[in-house]
């Protein structure tokens, strides 16, 4: 089971997530913008980050920024999920430090998959 930090302002699509996620086994931890996601990361020490790109306070591409040059939370794999999908944008989330860009909408299953993906490749228990 990865402990995972949710950083997303609509609750119904943070809702949604927290479920999936959790019905594949993992520990959820949920905020509403990045500058929550930024000042929580640290005290719960996630596995994994997903970050919505638009949000309100900071948006995901300046909690990323920020995330990687902590010390304590450079290490943490970061995910952007975001309806935005054109090239520059998925460019400028690599750019700020992300390891990978899911785009919405998305399948339950998809996600998983994904984030099981991920997960592996960092060498953290997923399940």
């Amino acid at each position: 089971m990865a402990k995972i930090l949710i950083a997303e302002d609509e609750r119904d699509i943070r809702d949604l997530i927290e479920f999936t996620l959790k019905y594949a086994g993992h520990e959820v931890i949920k905020v509403r913008n990045g500058a929550e996601a930024v000042e929580i990361a640290p005290q719960v020490k996630p596995d994994l980050i997903v970050l919505d790109v638009r949000m309100p306070r900071m948006t995901g591409y300046e909690a990323c920024r920020l995330l990687k040059e902590r010390d304590e939370t450079r290490h943490v794999p970061i995910v952007f999920l975001s309806a935005k999908g054109q090239q520059s944008e998925m460019e400028t989330g690599i750019d700020a430090g992300a390891y990978d860009y899911i785009l919405k909408p998305f399948a339950p299953d998809t996600l998983n998959r994904r984030i099981a993906e991920i997960l592996a490749k960092f060498g953290i228990d997923g399940a």
